[in-house]
């Protein structure tokens, strides 16, 4: 069967190549994937998007007329899906529900200890012949209280290493999870969890109850914070709040791997070009705010299994008309 994979890097075709083992006719092209590229799926059943694909309602009519049936999603995050468009188009949509908690977890604690320790700074100076100490002061991570937001496996696992630091835990989910508790979390309310939490780590998805869930109004409960973290979904804080926080310093610190705009640069080398996103340029401007493109998931383990479970969607889709882990409308 022919799948034309969209936003394609060198990295996939290596590992979806693999995955494959010769059955399908892979088509690999680095265009994103939106309504004016779609066309490039023509004579593919089947077509592979990546998370910041547009997969809205003008695509999926470009992708139907084409004679799409499947889009495989090798992400988890489905907020660019019309699912309601797919559905009346008769597209199934399917992902990749998990392939590697511990490569977003462990992602979290790089930019956690980066970030307070100062480690990029202090590696540019000693690269500079700059040995001093000053502005380089962080904190024990020891006896802190960890707010974690999203209590999935990515989050339990987070939990998981900042209880091994000796870390206070406090989690916010609407469905508390056993496993959770016994590594020693107490599930409070939000409000609860901002004024208390010097390290808030973001671990939702996003949907419309968690669009924004720092906020203004959130930030303003933050008493203690010293730290807050996103690798979830860019659009679970509202950035221009955030920078309003961190100026008035009742945000201590800002980590992310992930952005609201970030289609428009993340997976891409702008390094000779002008950025024209004025509130990312801002962003740079902070000297307490660290962050990479998107690159939590970027592990060899986590890419294996998201090529091995995209092409087992592909695959049982072509023997029995259904992927292994197809998404229903909400």
């Amino acid at each position: 069967m022919r799948v034309t994979v969209f936003s394609a890097k060198p990295y996939d075709e290596d590992f979806l190549t693999s995955a494959n083992e010769g059955r399908h006719d892979l088509v690999f092209t680095e265009a994103a994937l939106h309504a004016p590229t779609a066309k490039l799926a023509s004579g593919s059943k089947v077509i592979c998007a990546f998370v910041n694909d547009d997969l809205g309602a003008s695509t999926l009519s470009v992708l139907h007329e084409e004679g799409v049936k499947l889009v495989a999603l090798r992400c988890a995050g489905f907020n660019r899906v019309d699912l309601t468009m797919a559905d009346r188009l008769g597209i199934e949509v399917a992902r990749v529900p998990s392939y590697s908690p511990y490569a977003i977890a462990e992602h979290t604690l790089a930019l956690v200890m980066t970030l307070n320790r100062k480690i990029h700074r202090a590696y540019n100076r000693v690269r500079e012949g700059n040995f001093a100490l000053n502005g380089l002061l962080g904190f024990d991570l020891h006896g802190k209280t960890i707010g974690v937001v999203g209590t999935g496996g990515i989050g339990r696992n987070v939990m998981r290493a900042f209880s091994g630091f000796g870390c206070n835990l406090l989690a916010f989910d609407p469905y508390p999870n056993d496993e959770a508790v016994a590594l020693g979390a107490r599930y409070v309310d939000k409000d609860e969890l901002l004024a208390r939490s010097e390290i808030i780590t973001l671990h939702c998805p996003l949907t419309p109850e968690t669009r924004h869930f720092i906020d203004e109004a959130a930030i303003a409960k933050m008493e203690r914070c010293k730290m807050l973290v996103n690798t979830s979904r860019g659009g679970v804080i509202d950035t221009l709040a955030v920078i309003e926080g961190l100026k008035s310093g009742q945000i201590g610190a800002l980590a992310l791997d992930v952005y609201e705009e970030e289609e428009d640069l993340f997976f891409r080398d702008l390094s000779s070009t002008v950025i024209r996103d004025d509130i990312f340029a801002r962003l740079l401007t902070f000297p307490n705010v660290l962050i990479t493109g998107h690159q939590g998931f970027f592990t060899q383990e986590a890419l294996f299994n998201i090529a091995r479970t995209t092409m087992g969607n592909i695959s049982a889709f072509e023997d029995d008309g259904k992927s292994l882990h197809p998404i229903t409308r909400r």
